[in-house]
């Protein structure tokens, strides 16, 4: 699951703004002098792209006076990393384009916070069953692969470069939970892997209609949050929405159960005798 062509693609948008930016140059101004159609810089520049092309590329290294060889092999191999394709390509149906689960493949940490269901990494086969017939799929041919997509996509939670995960869940999402899911958030915790619980003692707090991913990346890739919407996906990048959620993130880790609290609670759903 590493070496995420998502991840490579967004990482090279980042590093030609970056470039631009030292040279002073307007998106403008390059895209006159490369007489490209309008708005074709930006689109590379925010990451809204599929497949880099390697000319496009070598055109705007040649702009920017990048002349190390060092630093343009770099570059170019960032083009050939981009153009690969996933594992989740072959489930673009159940997927889409595949941003967020190509950004969570290569994550450092992965930090989630769910009100009413157990967060996707955390789903049994049973769960996510129920969860994809309750969004109205009633084929069970179509049913049958967005299950297995999800359970291929917890393979990122697997094997030595796996992320540290750490999940808030609020109560009410276990209460609708069923057991076999309950016992399996027990067993699958760990030295990388954690899970606390806001009970429904606490009322309303500040995230309660604000589900989010946190997502960290090595260096030099910069962290982002993805929230999802009922017909969107939105990716927030800039440092202050960073900030913004990092403040969110500590405010609800305090306000749930610590992780042994929390297992207490889970155990005591599972067999409330």
């Amino acid at each position: 699951m590493s070496g995420s062509p998502t991840v490579r693609r967004r990482r090279l948008s980042n590093l030609l703004r970056e470039l631009r930016e030292a040279k002073g140059y307007t998106a403008q101004h390059v895209t006159d002098t490369l007489g490209w159609s309008r708005g074709k810089l930006t689109h590379i520049e925010q990451n809204q792209w599929k497949r880099p092309n390697r000319r496009d590329i070598e055109d705007l290294l040649d702009i920017y006076e990048v002349s190390d060889s060092e630093e343009r092999e770099a570059a170019l191999a960032l083009v050939k990393q981009a153009r690969q394709q996933g594992w989740w390509v072959s489930y673009s149906d159940v997927w889409g384009g595949g941003t967020f689960v190509g950004l969570e493949a290569e994550t450092r940490s992965i930090r989630t916070f769910e009100a009413l269901a157990v967060p996707g990494l955390l789903q049994t086969e049973e769960y996510a069953r129920a969860v994809v017939r309750s969004g109205g799929v009633s084929d069970e041919d179509e049913v049958d692969r967005r299950v297995q997509a999800r359970m291929i996509r917890k393979q990122v939670l697997t094997g030595p470069d796996a992320p540290l995960y750490w999940a808030v869940i609020d109560e009410a999402a276990l209460r609708k939970s069923p057991a076999g899911q309950l016992a399996y958030l027990l067993d699958v915790q760990g030295p990388r892997l954690g899970i606390q619980v806001i009970p429904d003692s606490v009322g309303p707090h500040a995230a309660l209609t604000a589900p989010f991913v946190l997502m960290d990346f090595p260096e030099p890739d910069p962290g982002a949050v993805y929230v999802s919407t009922w017909s969107d996906e939105l990716f927030l990048e800039k440092p202050s929405h960073l900030e913004q959620y990092e403040s969110l993130w500590r405010h609800i880790t305090a306000t749930a159960l610590s992780v042994e609290d929390s297992r207490a609670l889970i155990r005591s759903l599972i067999d409330p005798t």
